[in-house]
C-alpha cells in the first residue's frame, strides 16, 4: 500500500482565520486512486518547523503532499524552506515566467517584480503548470519517495490534481485499486450495532475491511475492499452488504451518500405524499434538515414552532386539560401536536416534537433530555421517548434525526 502524508503550510490555519478544506479533499481523491493517507499535519510559516514536519513525513511516507506558501510576499517561505531541505537554490522558470507573463497580459494588468519571482523555482524539481493562477506546482524525488508542493488556493489545487498530480501519481506507483461501500444506520448505538454483527465482521475477506463512523445518533458502516479488479471488488461488497442486512435491516435507512432527511424525502415524493410539522423544543431543527433537501417543496408544505402552550392551544389544537394534567412534555401532548399540524396543514403526515433541551427546566420526574416524538399518519400515530443528555445543541439536533426516522419507519410499516 503507498502511504500518503499531507501537510498545509500557513500561520492562517493555525489561528484559526481559515478553514482547512484541502486535505480532506485531497485524502478523498488519493484513496481513489489506491493511495492511503496515514496522517494530516499543519504548520506555521516558520521554516525549521516545516524542515522538521517534511523529515517526519519522509520517515514514513511514500509520498508527501504540501498545499500553501507560494504566494509573492515574504510571508510565504515554502519554496525557500524546499531549497534548504533538498539542498538546491531557486532560478527562473522560463516556462513558468512565460505562463506568468502572459496571465498578466491577458487581464490587462501590470506585472510587478514579486510576480516575475513567482516563476522561481528549486532546481531540482519538476515544474508543474498552473493554468488556473500563478503560484506553480512542484515535483521531488528522492529516495523513491515523491515530494509534491501545491498551491494553497482550493481551486488551484483540485484543478492542479485532478489534471495533472493525480494522473502523474498513478503512473509513478502501482497501486491497487480501492473501493468504499457505506451501509448507513440509525437508532442504534455504536457498541449495540457492534455486538450485533460480530459474527459477520469476524468472517469478512481479508481484503474488505470494516470502520464505525457514529454522529447524531448515525452510524455509519464503512466496507474498504482493496484489489485489482473494481468490478469483482464491487460484486464482492454487495455480497457482504446482502449478509449483514438481515441482522440490522431495521436500522439501516441507506447507503453511501444518503442522508435520513434525503431517503424520506424520496418516499414522500415517489408516493405523491406531503409533510408538515410541529416543533416546540428543536425550534426548527427538523424542517430546516428537511428543507435542505432540493426539491423538497414537492412534499413539504410548512411547519408551525409552538414553543409556549399559548401557541399549541391556538395553532395546534392541543387542549387546555391535555397539557393541564400531563405536561407540555408528554406522550399525549406531542400527539395531539403532530396529528394538529397534519389537520391545520392538510398533509399526509404530520411529524412533532416536544421536550426538555436544556441545560436547564428538568425536573425529578422529567430531567433535561426527556423528549417525545411522533409521527401521524394515514393509518394512525406513532410516539417515541427519548432520553438524551444534558446538552442543549446535541439534544436539539439527536431529536431532529430521530423525528424524521420515526417517520420512516412509519413510511415502511416497521
Amino acid at each position: 500500500m503507498v502511504k500518503a502524508e499531507v501537510i498545509t503550510i500557513g500561520d492562517e490555519i493555525l489561528f484559526g482565520q481559515i478553514t482547512d478544506t484541502n486535505t480532506q479533499w485531497i485524502s478523498t481523491e488519493l484513496t481513489n486512486i489506491g493511495i492511503r493517507t496515514i496522517r494530516k499535519s499543519s504548520v506555521g510559516d516558520d521554516e525549521q518547523a516545516i524542515l522538521e514536519i517534511l523529515a517526519e513525513a519522509e520517515s514514513r511516507a511514500d509520498v508527501i503532499l504540501i498545499t500553501g506558501g507560494l504566494g509573492p510576499t515574504k510571508d510565504d517561505i515554502t519554496k525557500k524552506t524546499l531549497c534548504t531541505y533538498f539542498d538546491t537554490e531557486l532560478s527562473i522558470n522560463e516556462e513558468a515566467l512565460a505562463f506568468i507573463t502572459a496571465f498578466f497580459e491577458k487581464r490587462g494588468r501590470p506585472m510587478t517584480e514579486l510576480n516575475r519571482l513567482q516563476a522561481a523555482v528549486p532546481n531540482n524539481c519538476t515544474y508543474i503548470p498552473n493554468r488556473w493562477g500563478t503560484a506553480p506546482g512542484m515535483w521531488f524525488e528522492r529516495n523513491e519517495k515523491v515530494f509534491i508542493s501545491m498551491p494553497g488556493v482550493p481551486f488551484e489545487m483540485k484543478n492542479l490534481m485532478t489534471h495533472t498530480l493525480l494522473p502523474k501519481l498513478q503512473a509513478f506507483f502501482e497501486t491497487p485499486i480501492i473501493y468504499h461501500k457505506m451501509l448507513r444506520t440509525i437508532g442504534i448505538g455504536e457498541s449495540f450495532l457492534a455486538e450485533r454483527i460480530a459474527d459477520w465482521e469476524d468472517n469478512l475477506p481479508p481484503h474488505i475491511k470494516l470502520a464505525y463512523l457514529p454522529n447524531f445518533g448515525q452510524v455509519r458502516l464503512r466496507l474498504t475492499a482493496t484489489g485489482t479488479d473494481l468490478e469483482q471488488l464491487k460484486k464482492e461488497t454487495q455480497a457482504e452488504v446482502e449478509k449483514v442486512l438481515p441482522l440490522i435491516d431495521v436500522n439501516v435507512f441507506g447507503y453511501d451518500n444518503d442522508e435520513i432527511e434525503t431517503v424520506v424525502g424520496r418516499i414522500l415524493k415517489e408516493r405523491g405524499q406531503t409533510l408538515s410539522t410541529a416543533e416546540s423544543c428543536t425550534g426548527g431543527y427538523a424542517s430546516h434538515l428537511i428543507t435542505k433537501v432540493p426539491g423538497s417543496s414537492a412534499y413539504f408544505v410548512g411547519g408551525v414552532i409552538t414553543y409556549s402552550n399559548e401557541v399549541k392551544i391556538a395553532e395546534l389544537g392541543v387542549k387546555p386539560s391535555t397539557l393541564a394534567e400531563f405536561g407540555a412534555v408528554s406522550e399525549q401532548t406531542v400527539v395531539e401536536m403532530a396529528e394538529g399540524v397534519r389537520q391545520r396543514l392538510h398533509t399526509t403526515y404530520g411529524i412533532a416534537a416536544s421536550g426538555i433541551a436544556g441545560p436547564d427546566g428538568g425536573t425529578d420526574e422529567k430531567p433535561v433530555g426527556t423528549i417525545w416524538i411522533a409521527s401521524a399518519g394515514p393509518n394512525g400515530t406513532v410516539t417515541q421517548k427519548l432520553q438524551l443528555g444534558k446538552f442543549r445543541e446535541q439534544n436539539i439536533q439527536y431529536t431532529g434525526v430521530y423525528l424524521l426516522n420515526l417517520l420512516r419507519k412509519q413510511l415502511l410499516g416497521l
